[in-house]
């Protein structure tokens, strides 16, 4: 069994804005591939479904980005789900609009769910980063990642997420280095 979390902040005044990618790309996964209707459990939404005969359950927790390791260690320990099964969607300003990275363990970078991660859970689990760029200054980090993004870099976010989550059962199936590979052909 895989776990997938999109990492975002609850609340239709967070809705698209920069910091709530992780809840965009676990709505496109949700329409993509068969997901039950989802519950909440855990302080999280809960989805179940199956992507290329992987079980896979998809999360948006409920709490505060700084508190998402609270929801995420319950439902870990509760499905004794490895964190190497663990894939963390989540937004990067060190990333250009449009790129993203992926890898498996290392620091929080700044970012506060990330940070609730891995004193909650550890730090081994996949992260699956999606540049939003960084605000031109940078006393203004709060205000830039809580605003929606521009029609263009929409446009950008919109087909980079669109190519991810057609390529996720790579991921699920083959791990990394197949997903990535996949994905550098393109």
């Amino acid at each position: 069994m895989f776990l997938v979390v999109g990492l975002g902040n609850k609340g239709p005044e967070y809705k698209n804005t920069r910091h709530n990618i992780g809840f965009m790309a676990a709505d496109k996964i949700i329409c993509r591939y068969p997901f039950d209707k989802g519950r909440e459990k855990f302080q999280a939404l809960l989805y179940s479904g199956t992507i290329q005969n992987e079980k896979v359950l998809l999360v948006k927790p409920l709490t505060y980005m700084n508190a998402s390791g609270n929801a995420i260690q319950q439902l870990i320990n509760f499905y004794k789900i490895p964190l190497s099964n663990v894939l963390v969607i989540h937004d990067d300003m060190d990333l250009p609009v449009g790129t993203f990275k992926m890898k498996q363990g290392g620091g929080a970078g700044g970012h506060n769910g990330l940070k609730s991660l891995d004193a909650c859970c550890g730090k081994n689990y996949f992260r699956l980063r999606i540049g939003i760029d960084h605000p031109l200054d940078k006393n203004d980090v709060i205000n830039y990642v809580l605003h929606t993004f521009s029609k263009e870099d929409s446009v950008k976010i919109d087909t980079l997420l669109e190519t991810l989550i057609e390529a996720l059962p790579l991921f699920l199936e083959k791990g990394k280095d197949a997903f990535l590979n996949n994905l550098k052909k393109e």
